[in-house]
Parts: C-alpha cells; sequence; structure tokens
C-alpha cells in the first residue's frame, strides 16, 4: 500500500544521509515516477526533504530535522521491537517485520545481546484473526464503511459501521466505530464477526472519540457474587480475580467474593468448574444454577436408568 512505502521511504531517509529515486525505486519496486511523487507527498505532508540534481545529489532531509538517535537507548529500541513483533503477530502482511529490519539496520549499535521480552497478540485465532484485522484496517484507511454479520448473545445481525480504531483489550481484538443501525458508537468483538468485508462506499469521518476502556465503563459490576470453591482450583481464582478474591475457611474451602457485570457470563463461568463450586449469594443465581443442574440430569437420565 502506498502508506506503506511513505512509512518505508521516510525511516531511510532518517538513518541514511542521502539516497536517489533510482536506488528508492528498486527498493520498493516501482518507477521513478512514482518516488517522485511520493517525495512530493511527503513533502506536501510537511517533511523538509532537499532535493539535489547532479552529480553528488541526490534526494535528504534537511539538517536539524533528523531525531537524535543517541537519545534512545538500547532499552528504548528493545521496547520498540517489541511493540512491532506483537503487531507483526496478527499481521497479514509483512510489514511490520519489514520495518523492523529497517530500524534494526540502522539501530544496531543500540541493540545488543538477545530479546529479553516476545509479545504474541495472536491468540488461538491467528488463522481467522490476521485477514479480518488486515480487512479492518484497510477499511479504517480508506475511510469505507465495513460490513459483517455478527454474533451478539441477543442473536444474530448484519451490521454496517463506519471503522475507527483496533483495540486490543482484555485479551481479545475489538473494532470501534459508528454503528449506522443503532445511530452510536459501538465496540465490537473481532471473534464474533464473520464475513467481514470492506465495502466501496466511503463516509465522511467524523470527530471520533477514543473508547472508554476503562474497567469501570465496560464492566460496571453490580452482581455481588459469594461462593465457595474447592481448594484445587485456586489457581484458577489466582489467575482470573488475584490472590486477594477469597480467603480459606476452616475447612480449606475457599470463599470467594466479586462484583460481576454480567449475569449469563456468570452462571456460565460458576458451572466451568463443576462439582468443585457452590454459589451462595446471590440466591438466583443460585436457584438458576440448580435448575440447570436438574434439566442437564434430565438429558442423560436414560443413561441413568
Amino acid at each position: 500500500m502506498k502508506i506503506d512505502r511513505l512509512i518505508g521511504i521516510l525511516s531511510i531517509l532518517l538513518q541514511e544521509e542521502k539516497t536517489t529515486a533510482p536506488d528508492l525505486a528498486e527498493r520498493f519496486e516501482v518507477s521513478r515516477r512514482t518516488i517522485n511523487r511520493d517525495i512530493e507527498d511527503l513533502c506536501k505532508a510537511g517533511i523538509p526533504i532537499r532535493t539535489a540534481q547532479g552529480a553528488g545529489g541526490g534526494i535528504s532531509i534537511m539538517d536539524g530535522y533528523r531525531m537524535d538517535r543517541t537519545i534512545l537507548t538500547s532499552k528504548d529500541m528493545q521496547m520498540i521491537l517489541a511493540g512491532l513483533r506483537s503487531l507483526d503477530s496478527v499481521s497479514g502482511s509483512s510489514y511490520y517485520g519489514q520495518l523492523m529490519e529497517k530500524l534494526q539496520t540502522g539501530a544496531s549499535e543500540f541493540i545488543s545481546g538477545r530479546d529479553s521480552m516476545l509479545i504474541d497478540l495472536s491468540s488461538w485465532y491467528k488463522g481467522s484473526l490476521a485477514p479480518k484485522i488486515e480487512v479492518i484496517q484497510s477499511a479504517i484507511e480508506n475511510r469505507h464503511i465495513l460490513h459483517f454479520k455478527y454474533y451478539a448473545p441477543a442473536g444474530e445481525s448484519e451490521r454496517c459501521i463506519e471503522p475507527y480504531y483496533l483495540v486490543f483489550r482484555w485479551s481479545s481484538w475489538y473494532v470501534w466505530g459508528w454503528c449506522k443501525d443503532r445511530k452510536d458508537y459501538r465496540l465490537f468483538k473481532l471473534n464474533r464477526m464473520d464475513q467481514t468485508a470492506e465495502s466501496d462506499q466511503s463516509f465522511v469521518s467524523r470527530n471520533a472519540p477514543i473508547p472508554d476502556l476503562s474497567n469501570e465503563k465496560i464492566f460496571p459490576g453490580g452482581i455481588k457474587v459469594k461462593a465457595l470453591f474447592a481448594p484445587d482450583v485456586k489457581w484458577r481464582l489466582v489467575e482470573e480475580f488475584g490472590p486477594h478474591c477469597f480467603r480459606e475457611t476452616e475447612d480449606g474451602r475457599l470463599l470467594f467474593y466479586a462484583d460481576y457485570t454480567d449475569r449469563e457470563n456468570l452462571i456460565t463461568w460458576i458451572l466451568t468448574f463443576g462439582e468443585k463450586a457452590e454459589v451462595l449469594e446471590p440466591k438466583d443465581i443460585r436457584n438458576a444454577i440448580r435448575r440447570i443442574a436438574e434439566e442437564t440430569i434430565k438429558l442423560y437420565q436414560e443413561d441413568l436408568d
């Protein structure tokens, strides 16, 4: 894509004292005319590029604009590269890997030793996630309407949105955009999306707010949970709620307290523990789990008779 090439050209100009249009054309496998147009676009964007003809001429960035890379420590560069690797883990292209190579080439004096931080954002769904992210990124960049089928607790629906942000939060990926059906901004989980497609229909960009991703906003609480858990599931409670969400009772069981936001998710979560969890409060959740247990027994009654 053109934006990738512009970033690549800028990266080269920031690292090298001077280059030429033929050299850039060869690197990016485009014509010299295309490179000349790219240089014009960078100038229009406010990048102070200087061109000189003849022997000793070439393309360079004016003195004083380059960032003094001595302000970047080895730790700074390692963190930058770790972030790029994390994006590459869900990228449908090799763009981030190529950008890493450019940074490493120009900053070898700042990078030593082996990597100490590895981040993989792809989760279990890399095969289906990367293509969705690529489509959404393209729709955001081109300001095109995004179409997809969405699966939610309330049912399935066809959605059309103006996409503005790709969001990684709570170990999952989301897209934030203006929903044309709901006439409001919405956060959609990528793993619940299917048939994701960028349309040819353009939209005028709104002054879209950054989504409020605070736990208080997304998970407002409201359900006060009190439950007893078997000692051998302590690791799950610590992993999901932290080491201070329970206290050990005299018989060794774990008395658990938490604020929960979604009734159905709470019931589903408790059921994953089987006989190792007993809800004490609230009573309606306890009764709902009992009814589910009774219905489940009915399904398997033939095997018991």
